[in-house]
């Protein structure tokens, strides 16, 4: 009997403790920090749901596009998304604040910024909204909001309310920006709360170009989350094997870096200028594991289809460029193999070498030239004022073809749509397979 009772007792402790895989790193950045004046969200997703997709929506509201667990067909909950009138919202899961009683352990938040993205126009709207919430709303979660009136701020909301953190209020952010990571200030600071070593990693590296230059997304999606720096032991793993030849692995512990073995995705939201056309919010994107996955660059536009890469694949369940970048993580990256805790380890070697053939170094030059296109498309559309849908129509068919041809030539991973059918087959055939033995 004692026996049953502690195992019950243990499995009670389990289930009390939070996720800590549902962990994310992520910043609020006023516009008067970045390098066009324009606010931006970014967070780096850690979910145990590793197949994202992007989806549009419309219905009962503001028409919004967003981040999506590929099992979540119907969009119930999203992870980050933005609406046509520019407003634009995300969150990070915190552990030291009080759960409360009716605590939602899984997709409670999802559904908030789901409802959030409907009605809401502004952070006043969002205010307002969560104002308006059930107490105790069963919710704990660091909100990121930006709009279209030049508004960026973080909230860290409890089960009975909320605290803002004003990104454009020098008192609150003297830099510009807000970095939240699995812990809220107003909450207690201990061994509940995770993250203070990414918050640093990123602080250190935002700080001298917000005071510089200003921050840009590539600036934050490559240098940032495309990165192996820990602020803690003051190393940049990039940088310690730089000078190793291709093909001679280097392992290292993937831990406290801004990209975990868990991470699921990467997005930075630009929104626009005050007075600008909200439908030029923009959404750059890595969807699938960020060290290999190629970002994609996207907007609200109800004429012109998403581009098939960031789409949800029903022959592989998942968006092809998400399919590819778990490829490379589970064959090339993570593919150690014996031991408990073997999948922690990550060859850098594979991603960043003295040839220049690293995943990463590849990636990062394909995203160069995408980076380059679409500022240029950006920039021609907010010369007029208003977004371009045949503009925007071309440049997704060319981004569709060089996310395919870079996972095809550099990585022999072949994502179009006829390789994806034998793909489908060949797994029904491995199931069939199974069901017989």
């Amino acid at each position: 009997m004692k026996k049953l009772k502690l195992a019950i007792l243990l499995i009670v402790m389990m289930l009390a403790v939070p996720m800590l895989s549902d962990a994310c790193t992520t910043a609020v950045i006023s516009g008067k920090y970045t390098k066009n004046g324009r606010p931006m969200l970014w967070k780096n997703r850690d979910t145990n749901s590793l197949k994202n997709v992007l989806k549009t929506f419309e219905g009962d509201g503001y028409s919004y596009l967003g981040l999506v667990n590929a099992g979540d067909k119907s969009g119930k909950s999203i992870w980050m998304g933005m609406n046509d009138t520019g407003f634009a919202i995300m969150n990070a899961a915190t552990y030291n604040l009080e759960c409360g009683k009716n605590y939602k352990k899984s997709g409670g938040e999802g559904r908030a910024m789901r409802e959030a993205l409907l009605k809401c126009r502004t952070i006043e709207d969002f205010e307002a909204y969560l104002d308006n919430l059930e107490k105790p709303s069963g919710l704990r979660a660091n909100f990121g909001v930006i709009d279209a009136n030049g508004g960026a701020a973080f909230y860290e909301f409890g089960p009975e309310g909320y605290t803002k953190f004003d990104a454009n209020d020098a008192k609150v952010a003297p830099f510009g920006y807000i970095i939240r990571a699995n812990y809220s200030t107003t909450g207690n600071l201990g061994k509940e709360s995770s993250g203070y070593i990414r918050y640093h990693s990123v602080d250190e590296q935002f700080y001298l170009k917000a005071s510089t230059v200003g921050l840009t997304p590539k600036d934050i999606e490559q240098g940032v989350t495309k990165n192996l720096y820990n602020s803690l032991t003051k190393r940049n793993l990039f940088d310690i094997y730089a000078d190793v030849s291709e093909n001679n692995p280097r392992y290292e512990v993937l831990k406290d870096y801004i990209p975990r073995t868990t991470s699921a995705s990467s997005t930075v939201i630009e929104g626009v200028k005050r007075g600008e056309n909200p439908n030029l919010i923009t959404m750059w994107s890595n969807v699938g594991f960020p060290l290999a996955s190629v970002m994609v660059p996207v907007w609200l536009d109800k004429n012109v289809d998403l581009p098939y890469v960031v789409k949800y694949n029903d022959k592989i369940e998942n968006s092809p460029v998400c399919y590819a970048a778990l490829k490379l993580k589970n064959e090339r990256l993570l593919n150690i193999r014996w031991g408990k805790f073997a999948s922690r380890y990550i060859d850098v070697n594979a991603l960043y070498n003295k040839d220049k053939s690293g995943i990463t170094q590849i990636i990062r030059k394909q995203e160069d030239v995408i980076y380059k296109e679409a500022f240029k498309m950006l920039n021609e559309m907010r010369a007029d004022g208003k977004s371009n849908s045949k503009s925007i129509k071309k440049f997704y068919k060319w981004v569709n073809q060089l996310v395919i041809n870079t996972y095809k030539n550099d990585f022999e991973i072949d994502i179009n749509e006829e390789s994806l059918e034998k793909i489908q087959k060949q797994n029904k055939k491995k199931d069939s397979m199974k069901n017989v033995n």
